[in-house]
């Protein structure tokens, strides 16, 4: 079973895999995968709310994701580009800027976002398999 998920085999009736390159599922695992890299700022910046003069970061891959779709280039697709931002979340006394409401708000979203791009991709790979299966 190959290990890059984005050039799948797909197995045929016969048992011939068939390897071929699916731009929505790139999109799609592009996406999981900036998500998880979200969560675990997130868990970072949740972990820091006490710390002193720590600086609560964010991740922004949809842009990067979006103009690798618009240019239509697979190679875009496969490596979109995840940034980590600083937030501009006022400091408090300590220099902490971490805000616990909307950090916990985030994830909540975040893990939301991460069940429905995960179905979209199950959905996705069952219609594949399907359609192998009614040749």
């Amino acid at each position: 079973m190959p290990t890059d998920r984005r050039d799948p085999d797909v197995p045929f009736p016969g048992g011939h895999p068939v390897s071929f390159v699916d731009p929505v599922g790139s999109v799609l695992h592009s996406a999981l995968d900036g998500l998880a890299m979200r969560q675990t700022v997130i868990a970072d910046n949740i972990a820091n709310v006490d710390t002193p003069n720590y600086r609560a970061t964010t991740v922004d891959f949809e842009t990067n994701l979006r103009r690798a779709i618009e240019s239509g280039s697979a190679a875009e697709l496969d490596a979109p580009g995840i940034d980590t931002v600083a937030t501009s979340t006022p400091v408090g006394a300590n220099g902490n800027n971490v805000d616990l409401r909307k950090e916990t708000m985030a994830a909540m979203q975040t893990s939301y976002q991460q069940q429905v791009v995960g179905r979209a991709i199950s959905d996705r790979h069952n219609l594949i398999i399907t359609a192998a299966n009614a040749r």
